[in-house]
């Protein structure tokens, strides 16, 4: 699991950094500065969240049931979150009616939030060495 992790934290912050450059160059001229803010937003939270993922799948203090959930809830949040935040910021470039599917932006926020939260749990359960 811990190398899939990683795996995945490295794609998302990849996506992350040319999602970044895309919407600082790319999407400049075709879309709002507020879209732009609001498109840039959804970069932030997906490099939050991929080194988030690096720091789960490299560290031994976290629990293997802990670290598969984490992951789950990580993935389907940036997905969620930043991915329905890609799609209304650029909803005026597409056909589709991202508004539609808006409602699915703060489930994410809600999988990230869980996601902590079980890191905490697992950092409370967690007796840890001192050197």
């Amino acid at each position: 699991m811990n190398k899939t992790i990683l795996i995945t934290a490295s794609i998302l912050g990849l996506i992350a950094i040319i999602l970044g450059a895309f919407g600082a160059h790319g999407l400049k001229e075709l879309i709002t500065p507020e879209a732009q803010k609001s498109f840039e937003t959804g970069v932030r939270y997906q490099m939050y969240h991929a080194i988030l993922l690096l720091f789960v799948g490299s560290s031994s203090l976290i629990a293997k049931k802990f670290k598969t959930v984490i992951y789950y809830f990580v993935v389907f949040g940036t997905l969620f979150f930043s991915g329905s935040i890609y799609g209304l910021a650029t909803n005026s470039l597409s056909a589709f009616d991202f508004k539609a599917i808006g409602f699915i932006t703060p489930i994410g926020g809600f999988l990230f939030i869980l996601a902590w939260s079980l890191l905490i749990m697992n950092f409370s359960k967690t007796e840890v060495k001192s050197s």
